[in-house]
């Protein structure tokens, strides 16, 4: 006698269409790479391309990776556009002005720089203000210190130059590519060990997930972001001392244009490697497809508003599909757990 047809069961989703999402940003990246060098075969395939590549997209690289860290938590820092700034007159004011020993002058920014990542923190936790305004506003305090700290003019250095030492820190190269881009991939090794191993980056994406939730598990929310803000002010430091070796001139206006492309690197990372949420390895994939494209859109001979266009579009992508990884995490979870369990063997 046959019994009543079961109903159906759902549908498991497929690996494939996970592999997809978080390699996707990454085959992008060698599609790029292939089609401008078909199109460019004598400038854009080139070791100096790559370098020059390397060097001058390691700062936004890591700014992205400054802003990825509070994303985690669910708060935005808007102040490391003007904390990147104000950190690279300090150094050149300190060197140059100052006649502070160099090592000494970057370690005194980087504490500074610590200082205002835990003061965006507690004005956020403690003063219970949206991290918009609380970032918006901190930036525009840090943007007004750097305009009293220069005068409004540039930090240009005597005759003597720039310690070759600092100089170093920034124009020199280690197994033939520039140092600026081990700085990347050590900071983006350290993250993904914080946040993929240690129990403290797992708790930060608890906070980020369901702040309820990581009450009930006795994670101290607060705590946590403040952490995140001051990972991010830390790491925004870094950038401005690497940004004062670059230029070797400090320009109080100059820390503006990185703030669009480091939102853009972290947002668009999200949908990348770990699909649905800000993870360093995806920041760096971004990072690399974002690099990749304007530097073949300039050798193209793009003209110079194609820059900021090219960076409001990936920001906008970035953004709809940072927030369709999620919805789909969120599905893929739900169904997963919404199917039925196995029926026990017959005896």
């Amino acid at each position: 006698m046959t019994g009543s047809p079961s109903p159906p069961r759902p549908r498991r989703p497929r690996p494939g269409g996970h592999f997809a999402a978080a390699y996707g940003l990454l085959a992008l990246t060698a599609l790029l790479f292939l089609v401008f060098s078909l199109a460019l075969p004598g400038t854009f395939p080139t070791r100096e391309t790559i370098n020059a590549i390397l060097a001058t997209q390691s700062i936004p690289a890591i700014l992205a990776l400054a802003a990825m860290v509070p994303i985690v938590t669910r708060a935005f820092d808007l102040s490391i556009g003007y904390g990147l700034g104000l950190a690279h007159v300090m150094v050149l004011k300190l060197i140059v002005d100052g006649h502070w020993p160099w090592p000494l002058a970057c370690l005194a920014v980087l504490v500074g720089a610590g200082v205002v990542g835990v003061l965006n923190g507690v004005i956020v936790e403690f003063g219970q203000i949206d991290s918009f305004i609380a970032t918006l506003g901190t930036g525009s305090m840090l943007y007004a210190v750097t305009g009293w700290v220069t005068g409004g003019a540039r930090i240009v250095p005597g005759p003597g130059g720039l310690p070759t030492g600092f100089i170093d820190v920034y124009d020199s190269t280690f197994l033939g590519l520039p140092v600026p881009a081990f700085y990347v991939l050590a900071l983006v090794a350290v993250l993904w060990l914080v946040l993929e191993r240690l129990p403290l980056g797992r708790s930060l994406y608890v906070v980020g997930s369901n702040p309820r939730a990581a009450d009930l598990l006795g994670i101290p929310t607060r705590k946590y972001t403040v952490y995140a803000f001051t990972a991010s002010g830390l790491i925004t430091g870094f950038a401005g001392v690497l940004l004062a070796a670059q230029l070797q001139v400090g320009n109080p206006s100059v820390g503006l244009d990185y703030l669009l492309p480091a939102f853009a690197g972290a947002l668009l990372g999200s949908t990348a490697v770990r699909p649905g949420r800000a993870n360093p390895l995806g920041t760096l994939v971004a990072v690399t497809v974002l690099a990749v494209g304007l530097t073949g859109i300039a050798q193209l001979g793009g003209d110079f508003w194609t820059t900021p266009l090219f960076y409001g579009g990936t920001l906008l992508l970035a953004v709809g599909l940072a927030g369709y990884s999620a919805r789909r995490r969120l599905r893929v979870g739900t169904a997963a757990r919404d199917l039925p369990s196995a029926p026990p063997p017959p005896p």
